[in-house]
């Protein structure tokens, strides 16, 4: 998994450099992410965090889960979810 994140926020940080984009690249091993992306943003003294949504619906959306949602739910910090 430490692989994998390094692949991910290396590709991140090499898009956001040639935008100009301000970027520091988190990787917080933790059974429950949703509690992760919080803390760290806590800790950041993040006025925004920003998720993605796969848009699930229905039932499946019900039974899935989603981090997405569970930060919205418990994070006094606003966040914005993008589709």
């Amino acid at each position: 998994m430490n692989r994998l994140a390094a692949k991910v926020l290396g590709a991140m940080e090499k898009m956001c450099n040639s935008a100009g984009v301000a970027w520091e690249g988190v990787h917080v091993p933790d059974q429950d992410p949703y509690r992760a992306v919080i803390n760290v943003a806590r800790r950041k003294r993040c006025d925004l965090v920003m998720m993605a949504s796969h848009g699930r619906r229905g039932i499946a959306g019900l039974l899935l889960g989603s981090e997405t949602q569970k930060v919205l739910s418990h994070s006094k910090i606003p966040v914005l979810v993008c589709r």
